[in-house]
């Protein structure tokens, strides 16, 4: 019988702390539809990885000797052009955030998530190209206030009309409240809350709920982070 499971997500673990890349490894390995195929602890080891086998997507640390990984983020691009990076580190600076970001990051995690979080933004950025969470979303909406609401090419979202119930749901989107809060503010049902959301990000154009955020900005719907 003919198996029909598509193949499981190639990753790659760079980080010079081995008992993370073991823990982070260890748990992955539970996934079925996950396989760890190479470890680097550091960047220069990576790339040198990357020239035999190409992964879906590479877990890479911030901080490493020889090589650090903002260093060997473009170098990576240039290489795997099609793998998503998702950023490791225990620093949350804006800035940085934001600069990764621009470069060419796909996702950017604290070192202390949980497991499970770390999974989700693997299969997001498989499936939409970018997982944004909390300190994406925040970096990214600095950086674009500080930039004149400039958005980077890759990250474009086209013109829409909005009605007023899209408006205001979108607004409370960026105060990052959930779909419950949402729903009880505008007295609708959270499927209903939903359902509009799905219907902004196709209106708008947008991937992620990132995408609808970057929209509000730079159509000045929120003047405020």
């Amino acid at each position: 019988m003919k198996n029909n499971m598509p193949d499981p997500i190639k990753v790659i673990i760079a980080d010079d702390h081995v008992l993370f890349r073991a823990g982070v490894k260890a748990f992955l390995s539970l996934k079925e539809d996950i396989r760890v195929i190479g470890e680097a602890d550091n960047g220069m080891h990576l790339l040198t990885l990357l020239k035999a086998q190409v992964p879906d997507i590479i877990l890479l640390d911030i901080q490493m000797p020889i090589m650090s990984g903002i260093d060997a983020l473009p170098e990576i691009k240039k290489l795997c052009p099609q793998t998503k990076i998702i950023m490791l580190t225990m620093l949350d600076e804006n800035s940085m955030i934001s600069k990764l970001m621009e470069l060419g990051a796909n996702s950017y995690l604290s070192k202390s998530s949980d497991s499970e979080v770390i999974y989700e933004a693997i299969k997001t950025c498989v499936s939409q190209e970018y997982y944004f969470n909390d300190l994406t979303n925040k970096a990214m909406l600095t950086s674009l206030k500080q930039k004149n609401n400039v958005v980077p090419p890759h990250l474009m979202v086209q013109e829409a009309v909005l009605n007023e119930k899209e408006t205001t749901i979108l607004r409370l989107m960026c105060e990052e409240k959930s779909t419950k809060e949402i729903a009880d503010i505008v007295e609708l049902s959270p499927r209903t809350v939903e359902s509009i959301r799905d219907k902004l990000k196709v209106k708008t154009g947008s991937k992620s709920t990132a995408g609808l955020i970057m929209y509000a900005v730079k159509h000045k719907i929120i003047e405020e982070i």
